[in-house]
């Protein structure tokens, strides 16, 4: 533990997975601050703090007010290891706004650190926030952070008649199939602004260290035997009772022909009958492969919408 600089009494530290319940507590109360609603879940925190390329203790930071009391959280990612890292940062409401700065500062030291580790010359930190966190958006600017683009967050509910389309060859993935649905997803993502190329061993890494992976609800679809669309399903959300659909990939020769639809049914489906009350996804608004019309022609509407900023980084 020491001391927060520029902030009196405040200290901070790394992270182990002790600090699961603090960080909970701090993420539910920006969330309801910020939506209404918490956003985060305990088994989000901890796939959170053990990704592929993350060191908790060196990439994650807790700071605490002078009565001791944990009251904001950052971390940096970059589990491709590629030329751009993330950042997020999350402070309880009316107390933890005055550490932004300095754990940015932080953030911004070790993302410029992990990027001379991975051989760039140059590289990009990316954050997310929501336009109505304008403490966080004012430090963001302050630091050199500009405004790129908008996520959103859709939902639909679900009534529980939800059916999976007849016409479609879709069905559960196989584990055999992985390493194609792995291919799938890279080839279909490709022409999207932001992709960033992510290997099969890191890929699968990622996968085998969440702490719940509901197979059943992975999906392909097939023509003429070969898997040309995907769906892959995420557990992060079943705590709130919602299908969290993480991605959505269809090649791109094979769009515009109802797969990705059929694929999105489906899964609705599989949500409905394990008695989940809705579905929700995130989205790109400026994805060029029309993901946004897609998920409004299924019923799906937007909760809300995320801001990203993004600033360079001088890689010492």
């Amino acid at each position: 533990m020491s001391s927060l600089p520029g902030l009196d009494g405040w200290t901070v530290r790394g992270c182990t997975l002790r600090d699961v319940p603090a960080i909970l507590a701090i993420t539910r109360a920006s969330d309801m601050a910020a939506l209404g609603e918490p956003d985060w879940s305990e088994d989000e925190v901890v796939a959170t703090l053990t990704a592929p390329a993350e060191d908790p203790a060196v990439d994650s930071w807790l700071a605490a007010g002078p009565d001791g009391e944990p009251v904001a959280w950052a971390y940096v990612d970059n589990p491709q290891r590629g030329v751009r890292d993330n950042v997020e940062v999350y402070g309880w409401p009316g107390r933890g706004e005055p550490a932004y700065g300095p754990l940015l500062d932080l953030a911004i030291a070790r993302a410029a650190e992990r990027a001379r580790r991975n051989g760039f010359a140059r590289s990009i930190l990316r954050a997310g926030t929501l336009a109505s966190e304008t403490a966080l958006v004012a430090v963001l600017d302050g630091h050199g952070f500009a405004f790129v683009k908008r996520h959103a967050r859709m939902s639909r509910p679900l009534t529980g008649d939800e059916r999976a389309p007849s016409g479609f060859d879709i069905r559960p993935v196989r584990p055999d199939e992985l390493p194609r649905f792995h291919e799938v997803l890279e080839s279909a993502f490709a022409d999207t602004p932001d992709f960033q190329p992510t290997g099969y061993d890191d890929w699968r890494a990622a996968i085998d260290g969440l702490p719940s992976v509901s197979w059943d609800e992975w999906f392909v679809a097939l023509v003429d035997g070969e898997i040309v669309g995907v769906l892959q399903s995420a557990d992060q959300a079943v705590e709130h009772g919602e299908g969290w659909i993480k991605n959505l990939a269809v090649l791109c020769g094979h769009r515009k022909s109802g797969i990705g639809g059929a694929l999105l049914r489906t899964a609705f489906a599989a949500y409905a009958a394990k008695g989940r009350s809705g579905a929700g996804l995130g989205v790109d608004l400026t994805n060029p492969t029309g993901a946004y019309r897609l998920y409004t022609g299924v019923g799906m509407t937007v909760t809300f919408a995320a801001d990203v900023y993004e600033r360079p980084l001088d890689v010492p």
